[in-house]
């Protein structure tokens, strides 16, 4: 696991995070730990656009979307 270090915070800032971690019942590296997690594991709106426009290009034919359906009906 790497070790990240993030110099010159303003002092309120860490403050509202040292408040925020306590709330949640967790220590400060724990709560930037979760934080870092989670806002690594959502797609940006870029992402996400450059996402539907990979889909949008993308050419289905028929049997693409029933052997997508028949998939799908599977799962259940």
């Amino acid at each position: 696991m790497s070790v990240l270090t993030i110099r010159d915070v303003p002092e309120d800032q860490v403050r509202v995070l040292k408040t925020r971690a306590a709330r949640a019942g967790k220590s400060l590296q724990a709560y930037m730990q979760e934080l870092i997690a989670r806002e690594t594991t959502k797609p940006t709106m870029t992402e996400m656009a450059a996402q539907l426009e990979r889909e949008a290009a993308a050419e289905y034919t028929t049997d693409d979307v029933l052997t997508a359906l028949d998939e799908g009906r599977l799962g259940r």
